[in-house]
């Protein structure tokens, strides 16, 4: 796999894989006078002629999903962002004025002067559902685990503002063009981070009692609706699979999230000896189908489940010393 770096609109230098340079073009990271660089050039080229075959002009777009018609026009806040850092990252959200975006409680990093923020009932995609609608739909936010209040973020002032978000433990954040998706995205249920206004977050069911009971993400995923931008967040890296017809097995905490194109099974991890000795649990991930899977190589319950090992078992900086300091007492 081949590592690009490119300058980003800060004015820093950033770097990603090829397979995320498609993403990162359309959602205008890169532009054709952004300047690249990868091993084998003789030094720094704008991205259209280092790039030539991600700036071609489409002959048509692709057709819609069967049972979808075409959008009559575009109802989520078109905003802009950055993603800041590397292996811990952050997104950084530009807001027009009146432009709105939401977020999980708790996830803001910081916001500059003018941006005001209100904690409301929902996702605010439809304001003219009454009040036992929206009681409805946070009810289902409810049954993840997810408090029932999102916070909005709305640029007041005169100029374009910003607002940063992070997520609650390391990893990578993730930009999703809803739009270029056919509109829907599937994700665990605690890796939505924000997204613009009119992006509709509701919630999917397992319909396999395989999958929910031993696939990782129990009965219930995330559900992401609409036609704008949305952020959701991994652990440690992440890898996006563009899968056509084939099928991919993964280990059942690393998926992040998955086009509704993309059948999500679950199935034993091999022979009984396999499943006993060999490390890779009782049970893999399956998925099959046409569409795009994001992949995390730490999932939040593997770091945990290292951390809390190694805390009952003593160890750390200075494990032995720590472990004889746990025969006398603290």
């Amino acid at each position: 796999m081949k590592v690009w770096h490119y300058h980003s609109a800060s004015g820093s230098t950033a770097s990603t894989s090829d397979e995320n340079l498609p993403e990162l073009v359309a959602s205008g990271a890169i532009t054709a006078a952004t300047l690249v660089w990868t091993e084998g050039m003789t030094g720094w080229e704008p991205a259209a002629r280092a790039l030539p075959q991600l700036f071609q002009s489409p002959a048509s777009p692709p057709p819609l999903p069967p049972g979808q018609a075409a959008p009559r026009g575009k109802r989520s806040h078109e905003i802009d962002y950055e993603i800041i850092g590397e292996s811990i990252q952050m997104v950084e959200i530009e807001l027009d004025p009146h432009e709105t975006v939401i977020a999980e409680a708790g996830a803001m990093n910081y916001m500059e002067d003018g941006i005001a923020f209100e904690t409301k009932m929902g996702d605010g995609s439809e304001p003219d559902t009454g009040f036992m609608g929206k009681l409805m739909a946070v009810g289902k936010r409810a049954l993840t685990g997810e408090s029932i209040f999102m916070t909005h973020f709305t640029n007041r002032g005169a100029g374009k503002k910003r607002v940063t978000f992070a997520a609650p433990y390391p990893g990578t954040v993730v930009p999703i063009d809803l739009s270029a998706l056919g509109g829907e995205l599937l994700c665990e249920k605690d890796a939505f981070l924000c997204a613009a206004l009119g992006t509709q977050v509701g919630i999917a069911f397992n319909r396999k009692l395989g999958s929910g009971f031993f696939g990782g993400e129990g009965f219930i995923l995330q559900r992401l609706q609409g036609d704008g931008m949305a952020f959701v967040h991994a652990g440690g890296t992440v890898i996006r699979k563009e899968l056509k017809g084939e099928r991919l097995l993964v280990d059942t905490g690393c998926l992040v999230a998955f086009t509704p194109g993309v059948q999500y099974d679950i199935q034993r991890a091999g022979n009984l000896k396999s499943m006993v000795f060999g490390g890779e649990g009782l049970f893999l991930a399956t998925l099959q189908g046409h569409g795009t899977v994001w992949l995390q190589s730490m999932p939040f319950s593997r770091l945990a489940q290292r951390i809390t090992g190694a805390y009952s078992a003593g160890k750390g900086e200075g494990s032995a010393l720590g472990g004889l300091g746990n025969l006398f007492g603290d």
